[in-house]
């Protein structure tokens, strides 16, 4: 019998592709040979990132998308087939993170923080997990976070919502054995992106010093979100019969350069 490959072109859905690690996954799964459809709420935003695909030599589809409802969902599934086929790989990126303390929040603010995390990570599941069910193959790669595993404080509901998205993924990738399709977990450390770009500065200097406190910040290096882009692009190009997950992507601490050549 022969062992099942991908087929040659194989569309890719980015969620929360407006700038970030989903921007860079989108540039970079172009550059790969990946259609790309991409989806956030500023489509504007996707514009300029597809017009700059497209000039790479890429294939890209801008629709706007926001994980928190439904029918948006739906919608973005289904003009993304019509555009570029049968969707092979998604990646649910969207994400909210707000600062502030768990007793301080609003059960709202908790709410809404769970249903783009963990919700919207489920819709888009529901919206194309089914399709790939029924061709035998695909993979479905979520963006979590390294405070899945170790809270950080001052960061509202966002390790609870990471720990919900890994429980999620975890059973569901159990409900997938056999099935051909894939269910993959991206774990990243501190990165540089939007996400806490709009916070007010005493509050974002709050964070980070409790991030020392705690000891979360050993050094101060942050990835690039490219890296995490790259690690993603590894996951879904796997050959069939071999499944990443989950990968941890971490910032390597400086070199210590020897006490006789520090100034």
């Amino acid at each position: 019998m022969p062992k099942p490959v991908h087929p040659e072109r194989r569309p890719a859905v980015v969620a929360g592709a407006s700038s970030g690690i989903g921007a860079a996954t989108a540039r970079t799964l172009a550059a790969a040979g990946f259609p790309v459809a991409l989806g956030a709420r500023r489509v504007e935003r996707l514009e300029e990132l597809a017009d700059a695909i497209r000039a790479e030599g890429g294939e890209a589809f801008v629709h706007a998308l926001d994980v928190s409802s439904t029918s948006s969902v739906e919608k973005f599934a289904t003009a993304a087939a019509e555009a570029l086929g049968d969707v092979e790989v998604v990646v649910a990126n969207a994400g909210l993170l707000a600062p502030g303390a768990i007793v301080e929040a609003t059960t709202e603010q908790l709410a809404a923080e769970f249903d783009v995390n963990v919700l919207g990570a489920h819709r888009l599941v529901r919206a194309f997990a089914p399709g790939m069910l029924a061709r035998q193959r695909g993979d479905l790669v979520f963006v979590s976070s390294d405070t899945a595993l170790r809270a950080r404080p001052f960061m509202r509901g966002y390790s609870a919502t990471k720990s919900g998205l890994e429980g999620l993924v975890e059973a569901l990738q159990m409900e997938l054995e056999g099935t051909g399709v894939r269910a993959s977990i991206v774990r990243p450390g501190p990165t540089w992106s939007e996400m806490g770009g709009d916070w007010d500065a005493d509050a974002g200097a709050k964070v980070l010093t409790e991030w020392v406190k705690w000891g979360h910040a050993r050094h101060p290096h942050f990835l690039k979100p490219t890296a995490i882009a790259q690690a993603i692009t590894t996951v879904v190009s796997a050959p069939r019969g071999v499944h990443i997950s989950p990968v941890d992507v971490n910032p390597e601490a400086p070199i210590a350069r020897p006490e006789k050549e520090q100034p």
